[in-house]
């Protein structure tokens, strides 16, 4: 590691006349690389004042010095694979209909990576991808498909953490390691030879919580684990013990989600703090691999040539709102970290614009000078961070003043809608009627603590119809809906007597057990419910 720090001041010597320079113009000869590195479950807020000074990220700041950080990005559907289709597609949520995570793109979807190949890149992509359809695991699809029954049952594992007892302990989490080697290892063995442009795609699984042990209490990915040398990055007298709401007086989606995610029981202080420092510990790891690639970006004269952008799948709660994990459109799960730097992108720039991960789709094809399908949902981030690209967009593609995440997935019990503006948060359910909606005012109120839709109703009526332009959500929600009930039957036929038996053992076993008839009978009367009965 003391290598890597020598090639961090080695790097910012250099700065000031690479990345951001921009001496290498759009009416060049040749487009500039591009590298995205994605990591997963990364708080956004950590990469500016004041979660930056909870934990050491010094490649994100350098990425933030010597390019432009946008302060208020946002995921298309806080949870992997759709937020994933999104970013890949360019398309919202509901268009791609990624519902889940079982439920993500076609295998041949053509994707941004697929069109910079076909103009002439050489591209390559290491690490997870986690877009398309088909991936993860029965619990989590029956999880998603059942969130309409009545019933309450426990499917994650209680949070907890994992400390490994050694100082010089860097390589914690090995396969996202891995494939960062696998990367660099192509950036100086293939990348390096080519005289076309390249992009490379890098895919981390931190600092998303590892797997638990699969029986007990605790089970499913719930386990925030580090060593002593990450968790030295972490300034402990900096992490802020969110505050909570009584259970009594929590907003009824909330609380289905902290029940279903094992967190009602009773928490200490010090049990919350260690969840944070440990898994801001794990953030500053995904740091020192996005560093390895910029340093060997450098190492390779590559960095005055390559825009390297950094952004993350979804954030994380952290035991904020009583919660970890994502699945919630409170700013820890939807907020996440977006910056870009390179040949053309200005340079210590802060975009306070609202943008998404749609927008990455026609970026990247903005900066391969690659013209733009009509019918993304996103718009190009250069307007917002290059003055070399600002002329061309000044009539159209403009990026609009608010920005679409939905969630149709588990542990959240009605499908969920948030419009994001200048200041206000507008989060709708279901059909906009059956489930109250929730109205944050982020200017007076970042912890997100005070819903406002009821004091102010003209404020959360405009941006309910603004929404209702963009979104026939309650349609949309009942098109979830229906497709639940399908997949279960097709699931259920599939699995024949075994039925009672494996859906009794799945994450939610502890609670099912208990009372396996009952939580049967609620199913039957759920798919009874709106169903063609022929189907049933």
């Amino acid at each position: 590691m003391l290598l890597l720090w020598v090639s961090l001041v080695a790097v910012s010597a250099l700065a000031v006349q690479a990345p951001g320079a921009g001496e290498q113009r759009r009416g060049a000869a040749k487009v500039p690389n591009v590298v995205l590195v994605v990591s997963d479950s990364f708080d956004g807020r950590l990469t500016f004042h004041p979660g930056s000074q909870v934990v050491k990220l010094p490649f994100i700041n350098f990425m933030k010095a010597h390019g432009t950080s946008f302060l208020n990005a946002y995921t298309n559907s806080p949870i992997c694979c759709p937020s994933r289709a999104a970013m890949w597609s360019g398309l919202f949520t509901h268009l791609t209909e990624s519902w889940n995570n079982f439920k993500g793109l076609d295998p041949n979807y053509t994707t941004w990576m697929d069109v910079m190949e076909r103009h002439g890149y050489r591209t390559q992509k290491f690490g997870k991808l986690d877009y398309t359809s088909g991936h993860h695991s029965i619990s989590n699809r029956v999880e998603a498909w059942t969130r309409d029954v009545a019933f309450l049952l426990r499917q994650e594992g209680r949070p907890m953490v994992n400390l490994i007892h050694n100082r010089t302990k860097v390589r914690v989490m090995e396969r996202d390691w891995q494939n960062t080697d696998k990367a660099i290892n192509w950036l100086r063995k293939e990348a390096i030879n080519y005289t076309e442009p390249f992009v490379l795609y890098l895919g981390l699984n931190l600092p998303h919580p590892y797997p638990s042990p699969s029986s007990g209490e605790n089970f499913g990915s719930s386990t925030f684990h580090t060593s002593l040398y990450w968790l030295g990055k972490v300034s402990r007298d900096a992490i802020k013990i969110p505050k909570w709401s009584p259970l009594s007086e929590m907003h009824p989606v909330d609380y289905y989600s902290s029940y279903t995610k094992n967190c009602t029981g009773r928490f200490t202080e010090k049990e919350i703090k260690n969840i944070r420092a440990f898994y801001y510990a794990m953030c500053a790891e995904t740091d020192a691999m996005l560093g390895e690639i910029i340093l060997a970006l450098h190492q390779l004269d590559l960095l005055q040539k390559t825009i390297v952008i950094y952004s993350s799948d979804h954030g994380e709660l952290a035991m904020e709102h009583r919660q970890f994990y994502k699945m919630s459109m409170y700013e820890a799960s939807a907020h996440v970290p977006l910056l870009m730097m390179g040949p053309g992108i200005k340079v210590d720039l802060q975009v306070s614009n609202v943008v998404s991960l749609v927008d990455i789709y026609p970026t990247m094809l903005d900066i391969a000078g690659i013209p733009l399908p009509q019918n993304l949902s996103g718009y190009s981030l250069l307007p917002l961070s290059s003055e070399t690209f600002k002329n061309e967009h000044k009539v159209k593609n403009l990026h609009p003043p608010w920005i679409l995440s939905e969630f149709h997935g588990c542990n959240v019990n009605a499908s969920t809608y948030m419009l994001r503006t200048n200041h206000w948060k507008y989060i709708a359910y279901s059909d906009g009627a059956s489930v109250l909606p929730q109205l944050f005012d982020l200017s007076s109120d970042p912890d997100e603590l005070t819903n406002v839709a009821v004091k102010f109703p003209e404020i959360t009526y405009s941006l309910d119809q603004k929404l209702r332009s963009i979104i026939n959500y309650p349609k949309v929600s009942a098109s979830v809906h229906q497709y639940n009930k399908e997949q279960f039957i097709k699931w259920k036929q599939s699995i024949g007597q075994n039925y009672s038996n494996v859906i009794a053992n799945l994450r939610w076993h502890q609670d099912w057990q208990k009372e396996p008839r009952k939580y049967e009978s609620a199913i039957d009367q759920w798919l009874k419910t709106h169903m063609n009965p022929r189907a049933v």
